[in-house]
């Protein structure tokens, strides 16, 4: 395969349907956005691999909503990681790249040998979806469990959503002929299609939280078993590529199941922090506290936690003078 058909079908989402079992889905390749959202911190390898899945999740999850603006997937935590948080930008206009970017908190003195989910305590997954101004911002959340990030999503879609929902996920530093090593990540995410179905109200799941098979019986069970055994035969390296592409890869999964593609979605690493943005952050902070904040150098400092950018203020231009309110 030559390299051009190689990076065709990287930092791609690619939307299917499963018209015999009446399913839908997608598949995502990340190379260059995993490359853009970790050289910009040394992420210790445990938080790396979070970091990994929870960016692939949210190229999978954004992808398949109606969105205006922005998703938000979050983690926050009692652990040694005490925050994953990435963004998933909607393309501006048909056409155009959508923009993904992620960033960890961590105690890196209370990190262990365990895997990755380890490093997580209690706490909770959050998804988020702001459709812009003059709109009431979503909030779902579950419970972290599972042993993965991967587990914590198909239960969020599970009690939040009530969709049966499976994510099949692959992720890691490859090393390719005459390349460095970098990371690349590959998945696939199916879906029941909504369905009007009762609502469980204890689920199977730990906890008793909602599993996918908890929301399908009869056919849709039927079908639902039926197409994750086949998802259950997919191998890394066909998730990750580059050697398969994805069309290529739904056929040798679902062929019986008559899929159907529709057109891929580009995405890339990017960033909305800008020197406005800071400054209107910063707008809700006195005279006095922004006095406290400005260095002995006279200016005040912020710096991107997504893209590493530094911005340096005048403390004049910044903050409100809260004596100024007159009592408002």
């Amino acid at each position: 395969m030559s390299l051009g058909t190689k990076i065709a079908w990287d930092d791609t989402v690619l939307p299917f349907q499963l018209d015999a079992s009446d399913m839908r889905g997608r598949v995502a390749r990340l190379d260059g956005v995993l490359d853009g959202i970790l050289k910009q911190h040394d992420y210790p390898a445990q938080v790396e691999a979070l970091v990994a899945e929870m960016a692939l999740l949210t190229a999978l999850i954004g992808q398949t909503i109606d969105l205006r603006w922005k998703l938000s997937l979050q983690v926050q935590s009692n652990g040694p990681v005490r925050m994953i948080a990435t963004d998933y930008f909607a393309p501006r206009e048909e056409g155009r790249h959508a923009k993904i970017r992620a960033y960890a908190s961590y105690d890196e003195d209370r990190l262990t040998e365990g895997a990755p989910f380890d490093q997580f305590g209690e706490g909770y997954f959050a998804i988020l979806i702001d459709q812009g101004k003059g709109t009431q911002p979503y909030q779902g959340i579950t419970p972290l469990a599972g042993g993965s990030l991967r587990a914590c999503a198909e239960s969020y879609f599970a009690q939040s959503e009530q969709l049966p929902t499976r994510f099949s996920l692959s992720f890691g530093k490859s090393t390719e002929a005459g390349s460095d090593e970098r990371w690349r990540a590959g998945g696939i995410m199916l879906q029941h299609m909504p369905k009007a179905s009762p609502f469980a109200a204890t689920g199977s799941g730990s906890g008793g939280l909602l599993t996918a098979e908890d929301l399908v019986d009869g056919e849709q069970g039927e079908n639902w078993s039926r197409v994750n055994i086949l998802l259950d035969t997919v191998e890394d390296l066909e998730l990750i590529g580059p050697s398969v592409q994805m069309p290529d890869l739904l056929v040798r999964l679902f062929h019986e199941e008559q899929p159907r593609v529709y057109d891929a979605q580009q995405v890339q690493f990017g960033c909305t922090c800008s020197e406005d943005r800071v400054r209107q952050s910063l707008s809700i902070y006195s005279a006095r506290d922004i006095e406290k904040m400005t260095t002995d150098e006279g200016t005040v400092t912020a710096d991107c936690q997504f893209c590493g950018a530094h911005y340096v203020l005048d403390p004049s231009t910044v903050g409100f003078d809260a004596d100024s309110q007159d009592g408002a």
